[in-house]
C-alpha cells in the first residue's frame, strides 16, 4: 500500500482477537443504549454547539511514517462556503491544493503547470485533491459526519475489549456509491468520546487498519483528537501518526 494514511479515501469515503471479547450492552444495568443514542452523546460531546456544519478553522498537522520523512501540511476548512486549502511541505517541495465549490487550483513549489512525471510522482490532480479534502473533512469531522448520507448505522450497540479497553462499539458501512468498506467506532463508555476506529475493505480477510485517537484539542468548538496513531489489523503493524500542532 503507497500511502495508508489514504487508504481511507478509496472507498470512501475490528480485528477480534482471541484477546477481545464482545458483547452486547445494557445502558444503566437496564434498557439498551440505541445506536443513534450513543452517537448523539458522542455529539454532544465533540461538538457541544452544533458548530460543525459551519466550522472555519486552519489547522497545522504533522504526519511521521517509519520509511517516508516527515510531511507538515497547513489545512484550511471553510464547510459554508465549500472551501478546502492544503498546503504540504515535504522533501523540500511545497503543494499546495485549493478546492472550492467543486473547482480545484494546484500549484507545485509555486508553479502551476507540470511535467508529466511531476503530475505522477506528486499526484498533482483535481481528483487527488479531491480525496484530500474529503480525507480531512472526514477525519476532523468525526463523529458528525456520521450524520452523513449514505451512512448506515446497525441499530445494535456492543461492548468491547480492545487493547486492554473497554469501548462502546458502533458498526458501519456505507451504501454505494459513497463506499464499501465496513467501520467500527469506539467510544468511551463514560464521556462518550470517539477514541478508536477501524475499517475493512473484506472483514474475513482481517485487512484494513484501525486508528487509535489520543489527546485532545480544541477547534472553533470541536473537541478533535491532537494525535492518531495508524496501524495494520494484521499483525498490529504500525504505519505512523499525524498530530494536530
Amino acid at each position: 500500500m503507497k500511502n495508508p494514511f489514504i487508504i481511507i479515501l478509496t472507498s470512501l469515503i475490528l480485528s477480534v482477537t482471541s484477546n477481545d471479547t464482545i458483547k452486547q450492552i445494557n445502558y444503566n444495568g437496564s434498557s439498551q443504549l440505541s445506536a443513534q443514542e450513543l452517537l448523539s452523546k458522542s455529539i454532544s460531546y465533540h461538538d457541544p454547539n452544533n458548530s460543525w456544519n459551519e466550522f472555519k478553522g486552519l489547522m497545522n498537522i504533522t504526519m511521521t511514517r517509519p520509511d517516508r520523512s516527515q510531511r507538515n501540511s497547513e489545512v484550511e476548512i471553510d464547510i459554508l462556503r465549500s472551501y478546502f486549502r492544503s498546503k504540504v511541505l515535504q522533501d523540500e517541495n511545497t503543494i499546495e491544493q485549493i478546492v472550492e465549490n467543486g473547482l480545484c487550483k494546484i500549484t507545485l513549489n509555486g508553479k502551476s503547470s507540470f511535467s508529466e512525471d511531476e503530475i505522477k510522482k506528486h499526484r498533482l490532480t483535481c481528483e487527488y485533491a479531491l480525496k484530500m479534502r474529503d480525507y480531512y473533512t472526514y477525519l476532523y469531522g468525526l463523529p458528525m459526519k456520521l450524520k452523513d448520507p449514505g451512512t448506515i448505522i446497525h441499530p445494535e450497540v456492543n461492548s468491547k475489549i480492545f487493547k486492554g479497553k473497554e469501548y462502546l462499539v458502533l458498526r458501519v458501512d456505507y451504501k454505494e456509491p459513497v463506499g464499501t468498506d465496513r467501520w467500527y467506532f469506539y467510544f468511551n463508555p463514560k464521556s462518550f468520546g470517539l477514541e478508536v476506529y477501524q475499517f475493512f475493505h473484506d472483514e474475513s480477510k482481517n485487512d484494513g487498519e484501525y486508528i487509535l485517537l489520543s489527546e485532545e484539542k480544541e477547534i472553533n468548538g470541536i473537541i478533535m483528537p491532537k494525535v492518531r496513531s495508524w496501524f495494520y489489523n494484521e499483525k498490529d503493524k504500525f504505519l505512523g501518526t499525524d498530530t494536530l500542532n
